[in-house]
């Protein structure tokens, strides 16, 4: 495929972050603003770090995901500031000077230590607005201490608009894109090849090239019944016998910006599983083409619950009519999770709830505590359309206790039982027109 150059799109997103960045500093009354890039954390008791997490608000400005100790300082009207840590170290590799399509639009100060930073950073800290962890405090031994603050009126509106993606951002996640389709066709190959969960954890990896401290989120890899636990992380060294279903929750990264694609396969001689599937699949495309300027998310997940119910009804699974298993909470218990929620420099990215870039939040519809969005679609806008049915205990345990039993067909569940489930994800970003489906296209290619 052919993918647009983030570089070339990279000066154009500084110049949005920089207004944005000049009407979040006014709104809380700071001069400067000072993101952090964060620190390595270590485990209790021992010498051992964590993987090291970059700030988002770091990683909007900056393609830089592994860059500790570092430092962004952003005037309004001054060329933004780079202070670069690169540590004199022989125990662990240190990052490469400074390079790369970004390069030309910052002014960079290299640094051998943490406390270096501290004579680049503005001599107030009290005009900053400081965006970051605690642990990125700098300078608690000196008279000047730089401490994260997070002024609300400066993360509502930095957030708020952060649900916009620009060119450059939409560029990186065409190519998360790329990498994550990579990773899944070789995923399916190695279940098709009779291979556990964890072998194709392995090949997906590989074939993506990056591994669990790159990928955005741990991969979710689930044969037979693990398709029934919506964040399945164990990853089984023994594949079941027989193999009956897959399904796959991965991603990939693009400096810094998530893909996050689900997929569900039925192992071959298991028809009815995969006209479920294909019937899911239908339904979720429909979906995906819903996403439209002005439509309420919040409508699309109650939309989705009717449609995956209308399936359940064809499937002879539930007995009552779509809306009532809506109304009854019947479809909660094959549906569990909401529809999706923003992506971009986070997998769950931020502000679904925001009412405005002044703060304030729009409640979840009642009866959907799940939902990772509220708000109404806008052009820009970049989300995960992720409808799935499910076969989980103890949730259908609830319908029974609920006196909702004849509501569902417990042959036809208990048929459908060792499959688990089905989930199928694609991310979509709403535009002026037609919904532009970022990930159909490049399993079609």
């Amino acid at each position: 495929m052919n993918l647009p150059d983030p570089g070339a799109l990279y000066s154009d997103h500084l110049r949005v972050l920089a207004q944005r960045a000049d009407e979040a500093l006014a709104r809380g009354g700071f001069d400067h603003l000072v993101v952090p890039s964060g620190r390595l954390h270590y485990q209790l008791f021992d010498d051992r770090d964590y993987p090291y997490a970059v700030n988002p608000q770091f990683k909007t400005w900056l393609p830089l995901t592994r860059l500790p100790d570092s430092w962004l300082v952003y005037t309004p009207g001054r060329r933004p500031q780079l202070v670069y840590h690169q540590p004199h170290d022989y125990w662990h590799a240190v990052p490469a000077a400074p390079s790369g399509w970004w390069v030309g639009h910052f002014d960079i100060h290299v640094i051998r230590t943490p406390e270096e930073a501290l004579a680049l950073l503005p001599k107030d800290p009290a005009r900053c607005a400081i965006l970051g962890e605690p642990q990125s405090a700098l300078g608690q031994a000196s008279g000047r201490q730089f401490v994260p603050n997070n002024p609300q009126p400066v993360i509502d509106y930095l957030e708020y608009q952060r649900a916009f993606k620009t060119p450059y951002e939409i560029a990186l996640m065409r190519q998360a894109q790329v990498h994550a389709v990579r990773g899944h066709r070789a995923a399916e190959a190695a279940f098709r090849a009779g291979a556990s969960e964890f072998a194709i954890h392995m090949a997906y990896c590989s074939a993506v090239g990056q591994d669990s401290n790159e990928l955005p989120y741990g991969n979710i890899i689930a044969l037979n019944e693990h398709a029934a636990v919506l964040h399945y992380t164990d990853l089984g060294h023994a594949a079941p016998q027989p193999a009956r279903s897959f399904l796959i929750d991965a991603g990939a990264s693009a400096h810094g910006y998530a893909s996050d694609i689900t997929r569900t396969y039925a192992a071959a001689g298991h028809d009815e599983f995969q006209a479920l599937i294909d019937a899911v699949d239908a339904a979720q495309r429909k979906l995906c083409a819903a996403v439209r300027g002005g439509f309420d998310y919040k409508q699309l997940h109650v939309d989705a619950h009717l449609a995956l119910m209308g399936i359940l009804k064809d499937f002879g699974v539930i007995t009552v009519s779509p809306e009532a298993a809506l109304a009854s909470g019947v479809s909660a218990a094959f549906f569990p999770h909401g529809i999706g929620h923003l992506i971009g420099a986070q997998v769950h990215d931020v502000a679904g709830f925001a009412a405005s870039d002044r703060g304030g939040r729009i409640e979840r519809p009642a009866g959907h505590p799940y939902l990772r969005m509220t708000r109404v679609l806008e052009p820009g806008m970049v989300v995960t359309i992720e409808p799935g049915v499910y076969f989980i205990d103890m949730l259908l345990d609830e319908v029974k206790q609920a006196g909702n039993a004849a509501s569902v067909n417990w042959e036809r569940v208990d048929f459908f039982r060792p499959y688990g489930g089905i989930r199928i994800e694609d991310e979509v970003l709403c535009t002026d027109g037609e919904a532009d489906n970022l990930t159909r296209p490049v399993f079609a290619a």
